[in-house]
């Protein structure tokens, strides 16, 4: 994905200063925009931008915190209508080495660890990172503000008429019991 500023967004691990922090501030360029706005079926993006840190945890791992940005326009899924959202996420990752994950028993049930680390790459891509947690932050179902009117009619014709109601089937039930119950049980004379 090119980028407008001179900061990579592949960084080898083993590059990476052990000592503190890496900053960086990835802003794709329009083109790369573009391209990942058809990817994730967005009709527009714009203002696109992931700024953080990188920095090492415990021996061999690696944490990243950031903030996303982005303005995204989505069709709405019920009118089509362009419907335009603002974007502000944290996102976090953690690394760590294989070694260090936890390794489960052929046949044992997997327990989810408390903390979520992905395996340690040889090198992090800042780009996919941007990538993924953009898809996940999108709306899932972008309303417009037609949708509401629209729902609201299709509520309306979708409700039945009272003269269409169709019988209860417990109160034909009723009836037919109540008939049983006055009429004389085979094999019973009638007094006369």
């Amino acid at each position: 994905m090119p980028r407008t500023g001179s900061q990579p967004e592949r960084l080898r691990v083993a590059a990476l200063r052990n000592t503190g922090p890496t900053s960086f501030d990835i802003r794709p360029d329009e083109a790369a925009r573009a391209a990942l706005a058809e990817e994730l079926g967005l009709l527009s993006l714009r203002k696109l931008r992931l700024s953080g840190e990188i920095r090492p945890v415990g021996r061999d791992g690696w944490q990243l915190d950031a903030m996303l940005g982005a303005t995204v326009t989505q069709p709405c899924v019920v009118t089509l209508d362009p419907v335009t959202t603002r974007i502000d996420e944290p996102v976090e990752r953690l690394w760590r080495p294989d070694e260090e994950l936890p390794q489960p028993e052929e046949g044992s049930e997997i327990e989810t660890p408390e903390e979520d680390a992905d395996p340690l790459p040889s090198v992090i891509d800042l780009g996919a990172v941007l990538s993924e947690a953009l898809s996940l932050a999108l709306p899932p179902y972008p309303h417009s503000e037609a949708a509401e009117e629209v729902a609201e009619e299709l509520a309306e014709a979708a409700e039945p008429d009272p003269e269409d109601e169709r019988p209860n089937p417990f109160a034909a039930l009723s009836g037919l019991r109540d008939q049983l119950a006055e009429s004389p049980k085979k094999g019973e004379k009638d007094d006369d």
